[in-house]
């Protein structure tokens, strides 16, 4: 019979205070390695360990590619690198970015599982949107156990409250009852971890995050959406045997819902702003053009030039509306009934 002996935990918004006073609050004598994804952007400097240092609990540091896995430490994933956990031993890959995270939770939680399956005890912690969920679903599947921060303890409420709601989570607790509760569960005895579909399954999409060749150009599972990428324009696919609607694309960009809807989002505003500016640069060429024509007394052409100025602004001006605008502010409009048809129309 194994051990648990793995915690792996996941947080985004508010979620360096949530870590380090979990961690913190943790034996010093914790019979497991623990490891941490909190979501910091590509050019931060993380301090994590040092703050989870300070607090007096386990000794902390940042994930090292290659380095083995030790009892009673705290591995924090660096900026711009996802951390996944294999056997003995940990890996930094900066591969696809998930739910539009790198580091993300998710390839944390899956590689955990897959390599000590019931071992690993889960842990979603504050944070906006929903990443954490299909990693502690997969934790779940390999017999592993899920724990998440009570959405009313949390500073931000969305990704415990994702979990809960899609995942078979046992315990929803404060900052203080999980920590109790690891330091009480860590060394329960658990099945040994048996190879099966799910764990092939995980291997897969681990060897995605890894941007290994052989799982990048692998077929893909479920069916073209119908919705393009918004990281990389691609074709994204949808899961077709999963509870928790999952988007992949060919290079491994992954989403899920809310992940998706924030993506497009982003890829929206960027759109828009890049159609302004070039209205904007259309508007300013035809100006200067129209003022030439005129100096050169060709009235016509500096009329035509004049015109196409005064269009473009017109819908440079739309568009400079809808971004002062933010989306909830946006009305909705009717659309007006279609008029009934008579039999000789």
């Amino acid at each position: 019979m194994a051990e648990r002996d793995i915690v792996v935990i996941g947080a985004s918004a508010g979620g360096v205070e949530a870590v380090a006073a979990l961690a913190g609050a943790l034996p010093r004598d914790l019979a497991a390695a623990v490891f941490v994804v909190v979501h910091f952007p590509a050019h931060a400097t993380s301090v994590l360990p040092r703050i989870i240092s300070r607090r007096g609990g386990l000794r902390a540091e940042h994930a090292v590619d290659g380095a083995p896995i030790e009892p009673g430490c705290v591995y924090v994933a660096p900026p711009d690198r996802h951390l996944l956990v294999e056997h003995g031993h940990m890996r930094l890959v900066r591969g696809p970015r998930e739910n539009n995270a790198r580091p993300a939770i998710d390839p944390l939680f899956r590689s955990a599982a897959r390599a000590y399956g019931a071992r690993v005890i889960g842990v979603v912690l504050t944070g906006n949107l929903d990443d954490g969920t299909a990693g502690l679903m997969s934790i779940r599947s390999a017999g592993g156990l899920a724990v998440v921060q009570s959405p009313d303890d949390a500073l931000y409420a969305g990704m415990p409250a994702s979990a809960i709601a899609n995942v078979d989570v046992q315990h929803v607790l404060p900052l203080p009852g999980i920590a109790a509760l690891l330091a009480a569960r860590v060394g329960e005895a658990v099945p040994d971890q048996e190879e099966g579909d799910v764990a092939r399954k995980q291997a897969d999409e681990v060897g995605i995050s890894e941007m290994r060749r052989e799982s990048i150009e692998a077929e893909r599972a479920g069916a073209p959406s119908g919705f393009a990428c918004p990281e990389c324009n691609g074709v994204l696919w949808e899961s077709a045997d999963e509870s928790l609607p999952r988007f992949r694309c060919r290079v491994g960009h992954a989403y899920s819902i809310e992940s998706l809807l924030a993506g497009q989002g982003t890829a929206l505003d960027a759109a828009l702003w890049a159609a302004y500016r070039a209205l904007e640069e259309r508007a300013a060429l035809t100006e200067r053009m129209a003022e030439r024509m005129r100096e050169r007394g060709q009235s016509r052409l500096a009329d035509r030039f004049a015109e196409q100025t005064t269009e473009t602004r017109v819908r440079a001006d739309l568009i400079r509306r809808v971004l002062l605008t933010a989306p909830e502010e946006i009305p909705f409009v009717e659309p007006e009934p279609e008029p009934e048809r008579s039999a000789s129309d």
